[in-house]
């Protein structure tokens, strides 16, 4: 079982050995939606299921009578994204043909930024046999991976069936409840500009909640684009958290996506399991009456 990480040779070694096993390929651009699935039509790890972040991995939420979007009544978190209910997701899961005796591998072309979210989410649901492909696209594609434009068959539906929650979500009331205590510890993954506030290019208020320690999520990777090695993250987060308990993170972000990177990357340098607020900076600034704090 693989529960973080994964090589490339390790998914070689998967695909070859016949054991249950889904690639997931998450691939995405915020700026342009559609360019991400269209990526994964023209070339894709063969058999690999594409994952959207807006309809697969996001509540799409409901047209009020204002003509507003709105999350979805049922939905498990606010924000820009905000999470379906584990519910949901199962179904999804199902609908796929994902069940959970099968090893999940996610991938992206983002530097794990979008199949961090699916990574998340399936250890939300419970389950544990879900790892990252080190690297992503642009390393199994540098090893001479194979890969496909060809319509993947789809699967007979699964009964996927949720277990505990393996990973907590924290939502709004908790982390306001918590400000400036001990207990809780926000990190936030947005690049600093946004973090201190000096630009905003999504969200209706600049600035980030008090007392927020900021790590780019970009921080994580080696130049080659694969996760530092666990002894490196845990110096560089030892030194972010400065005496803090790394039981007490809360990862956010703008809006609950970007995050998952730091939460792997404290994982995989042996900090984990860390909490992750989903609905972030965008749910977050959505209420005037909550604190901002700039620089």
């Amino acid at each position: 079982m693989y529960r973080t990480l994964v090589s490339v040779d390790e998914l070689k070694a998967l695909q070859s050995g016949g054991a249950p096993l889904m690639v997931f390929d998450c691939s995405f651009d915020l700026s342009n939606p559609a360019a991400g699935e269209a990526q994964y039509r023209e070339a894709h790890i063969p058999g690999a299921v594409y994952a959207n972040l807006d309809t697969a991995l996001s509540d799409q939420g409901v047209i009020g009578p204002d003509g507003a979007h709105r999350p979805h009544p049922d939905a498990a978190s606010g924000g820009r994204h905000p999470l379906p209910s584990r519910e949901k997701f199962a179904m999804w899961l199902s609908g796929v043909g994902f069940s959970n005796e099968m090893q999940a591998v996610v991938c992206d072309r983002n530097g794990m930024t979008y199949c961090g979210r699916l990574w998340w989410m399936l250890k939300w649901a419970g389950h544990e046999a879900a790892a990252v492909l080190d690297g992503g696209l642009q390393a199994w594609q540098a090893a001479g991976g194979p890969l496909t434009d060809r319509e993947e068959t789809s699967r007979f539906q699964s009964n996927f069936k949720l277990g505990p929650e393996l990973r907590a979500l924290v939502g709004t009331r908790t982390v306001e409840s918590r400000l400036g205590s001990p207990a809780q510890t926000l990190v936030d993954a947005r690049a600093a500009p946004r973090f201190r506030g000096e630009v905003e290019p999504l969200d209706p208020v600049a600035g980030h909640i008090p007392g927020a320690l900021n790590r780019p999520s970009s921080q994580n990777l080696a130049p080659d684009g694969r996760l530092k090695p666990p002894a490196q993250l845990r110096s560089e987060f030892e030194q972010l958290l400065a005496g803090r308990d790394p039981a007490t993170v809360v990862h956010h972000c703008g809006s609950g996506v970007s995050a998952l990177p730091n939460m792997i990357a404290m994982d995989h340098a042996g900090l984990g399991p860390t909490s992750l607020y989903a609905g972030s900076w965008s749910e977050w600034c959505s209420d005037p009456r909550r604190p901002v704090e700039k620089a």
